[in-house]
């Protein structure tokens, strides 16, 4: 800490900020800068100063766009064809989550030598706790986290956006306040003057459709929320109605919590034409099912519920799932299950758009092996063939050995 103007004594930057209650901020949310784009750009030096989305097919949606291609208004989730439209100079690159995860894993582990109490929100984002941490370290959380962004930065090659408030709430909105490489505070003085006309859309669980059911009700912004009794808000929303009560006065009682429990696991796929043939289905469901074993058995996770998911070519989203008598994370185990909830959907519902797979129930491996060998002995070997398998597209890259099916 230090008075006056200038530069900052220990780093050399011109960026200065401060705030009169930095001593009571000790909630940070940490946003990655368009991760994905900027993993693609750290790894392509080429594509540093082009426009770069991430995502793939005509009928796709946008995961990611980096900033230049931003500027032109392309944002997530929007359909691929229209933000080639609006920037038909952009580079597109399809996703690669196997090395954004990589990446992701190598932040988290900078954060938690500071504080163990890291939440991770996504692959891209989490809340740090740094209460307690100031005699540990000899310095305020608001240093730690800038000296943390900058090591992420020059070790990871990756930048991000900080906020840093008295909960987890407003650190969130205060992350968001400035990007990229932003740093922004908002401490018990500034609630008002930071949330008062903002839309209620910022409040989790707020989405278009609630948006609307509360302008319907005349409330608008946070100033609006404020107004209004909690005895009226419970009345009209029930619990949900205290909860916006607390929020709209960046009230928020949640704690950080060191994990957070992975409900399920799941990878899906849009085509770039609709597709009725099951073959060529049922081979864009071997190479999911894969995909999403390789991912619990990397988390020592087994699930006892498949998913299947079929968006056909009118949208319509249309979901089956079947409930495993045993858990399981073997691919072996979990295709004929998804192959035996698409046979009859194609029959009746295609030509589809979008095929997924997914799993859930999960629990942690080692507490089910034991049991799970018991009651069918050839698990055993089943996951022997598949470890080797495994391995062996591990080192030699996800085509080195390939079943028939996954050519369809």
């Amino acid at each position: 800490m230090f008075e006056g103007e200038g530069v900052c004594p220990e780093c050399r930057s011109p960026r200065i900020v401060s705030h009169p209650e930095l001593s009571l901020l000790n909630i940070a949310h940490i946003d990655c800068d368009a991760f994905f784009a900027s993993v693609e750009k750290r790894d392509n030096p080429d594509l540093i100063n082009k426009p770069v989305i991430i995502g793939g097919g005509n009928r796709g949606v946008v995961s990611t766009a980096c900033y230049i291609a931003r500027i032109k208004g392309v944002h997530s989730a929007m359909p691929m064809y229209q933000a080639m439209q609006l920037c038909p100079e952009a580079v597109i690159v399809r996703p690669r989550m196997g090395s954004y995860t990589a990446v992701s894993k190598e932040i988290v582990k900078l954060m938690k030598e500071l504080t163990p109490r890291v939440e991770t929100i996504s692959v891209d984002e989490a809340f740090l706790d740094f209460s307690g941490t100031t005699l540990l370290h000899k310095t305020s959380p608001a240093q730690l986290v800038v000296k943390l962004v900058n090591r992420i930065e020059r070790e990871v090659g990756i930048t991000c956006s900080v906020g840093l408030s008295i909960n987890k709430f407003l650190a969130k909105i205060a992350s968001d306040l400035e990007k990229p490489k932003g740093f922004s505070l908002i401490g018990p003085g500034d609630i008002n003057k930071v949330l008062g006309n903002k839309p209620l859309t910022l409040i989790p669980g707020v989405g278009k459709a609630f948006q609307k059911k509360l302008e319907k009700e005349g409330l608008f912004t946070f100033f609006d929320l404020q107004k209004v009794p909690k005895e009226e808000l419970e009345e009209k929303f029930g619990k949900y109605g205290n909860r916006l009560w607390h929020l709209s006065r960046g009230e928020d009682n949640r704690i950080t919590k060191a994990t957070r429990p992975i409900k399920s696991i799941s990878n899906e796929t849009t085509f770039s034409t609709d597709i009725s043939d099951y073959k060529k289905l049922e081979g864009y469901a071997w190479r999911l099912t894969e995909k999403v074993t390789d991912r619990a058995k990397e988390k020592g996770l087994v699930g006892n519920t498949v998913t299947l998911k079929l968006k056909q070519h009118n949208h319509k989203v249309r979901t089956r799932q079947e409930l495993l008598k045993i858990p399981t994370n073997l691919a072996s185990q979990i295709f004929p299950v998804a192959r035996s909830l698409l046979k009859p959907m194609v029959k009746g519902f295609a030509p589809f758009r979008l095929l997924g797979i997914g799993l859930s129930g999960l629990e942690n491996e080692s507490r089910q092996i034991n049991q799970s060998f018991e009651l069918n002995p050839e698990l055993a070997s089943q996951k022997r063939v598949e470890n080797v398998s495994d391995e062996l597209r591990r080192k030699f890259g996800p085509n080195a050995l390939r079943k028939g099916i996954a050519l369809n």
